[in-house]
């Protein structure tokens, strides 16, 4: 008896698509790199801003699942970058946990009650806030082009921790630094259960169809080394590993910004498959002090962006030519200005694709 059409050998209906960007978290080099941004999905897009004025705010839009697959599937089709990442907010995760979050206009996120005032005991979990993400992940998942990659995100537990303990973003992170060194243990509890709650999100994001997930580390740069230790590397390596047990084949980045001279450390102790580099790493030092065949993202300056021409033209060659031995995904060092002109972001994707 004949084999069926679609099992024969070498037959393209049974080969899994060719998508560069998970072939290079994977550790393929790929010449030119992948490409995506962080916050490709954002206020720099008019359709965005169109879609966010008829919704009312940006958290309606977060817990929409047709409009945040939406939004999350906009910069793919005016761009076509390698890579779409979820429309959602690190904050999702404290909202889940119990405390009421609120964006006011032109102000930032507020949540109430702050830890640094009241015990984490008193929250009660709502998990059910988070049931819209996963059904976004499933529409975005069904809808995107064969060689596009899908990430999924969540903020690693310092970062989010800034947040629930403050009730709102601050400059230098006082209040939860402060805390972490007048009371570790009642820190350590808020760490922890962040970090129980990312791994099942990120989880839970896996299963319903993302294909990597970053784990965004915004705020790494204000602690102390021994602090950083604690409270950035062993969480987030717990996650990791947690993760890699649950869903092998899934790579993971890991991006701490401001880690600076503990890039190395971090890298090697929180063993993501992947590391992101902000704008403030030199990329050749961090080529010299990662391992050789560690991937890494990034890492062009947003304003450069913003800058365009000759020094976005400059910009892209140095970065490309720092990691041209290693997988690389480029990427900037942080998300894209909400001022970016669109044409720009058209500029740098014709010299990533085209600039040796």
């Amino acid at each position: 008896m004949e084999p069926s059409r679609s099992a024969l050998p070498g037959d393209v209906s049974t080969r899994s698509p060719d998508r560069p960007l998970l072939a290079v978290l994977r550790g393929e080099r790929r010449d030119p790199p992948p490409v995506w941004l962080m916050r490709q999905a954002g206020r720099y897009l008019p359709e965005y801003r169109a879609l966010r004025a008829d919704k009312g705010g940006f958290l309606a839009l977060c817990y929409d699942p047709e409009s945040a697959a939406e939004v999350t599937l906009q910069p793919i089709r005016r761009f076509g970058f390698d890579g779409a990442i979820l429309f959602s907010d690190i904050l999702v995760i404290p909202h889940a946990m119990g405390q009421a979050l609120t964006f006011g206009p032109g102000e930032g996120p507020r949540l109430a009650p702050p830890l640094m005032d009241s015990a984490l005991e008193a929250l009660e979990a709502v998990p059910q806030r988070l049931q819209p993400i996963y059904e976004t992940v499933r529409r975005v998942a069904a809808s995107l082009p064969p060689e596009t990659s899908f990430l999924g995100f969540a903020g690693a537990p310092w970062t989010v921790a800034t947040y629930m303990v403050a009730g709102e973003g601050s400059k230098d992170h006082a209040e939860a630094r402060a805390l972490a060194y007048r009371d570790p243990a009642a820190f350590g509890a808020i760490i922890g259960a962040i970090e129980s709650a990312t791994i099942d999100y990120l989880s839970r994001q896996i299963e319903a169809g993302v294909h990597a997930v970053q784990i965004f580390d915004s705020w790494a740069g204000s602690l102390a080394p021994a602090e950083f230790e604690r409270w950035v590397i062993a969480p987030t390596a717990r996650i990791v590993a947690a993760l890699k047990a649950r869903h092998p084949d899934t790579p993971i980045i890991a991006f701490p910004k401001g880690a600076g001279g503990r890039l190395a450390a971090y890298a090697r102790e929180v063993g993501a498959h992947a590391i992101g580099l902000d704008e403030t790493v030199d990329p050749a030092w961090a080529d010299s002090v990662l391992p050789p065949d560690l991937p890494v993202q990034g890492n062009l300056d947003p304003l450069v962006l913003l800058a365009g021409g000759a020094a976005l033209a400059e910009g892209v060659t140095r970065v490309r030519r720092a990691f041209a031995d290693r997988p690389h995904v480029f990427n900037l060092g942080h998300g894209i200005g909400q001022f970016t002109p669109i044409e720009h972001v058209e500029q740098l994707l014709t010299l990533v694709r085209t600039t040796a």
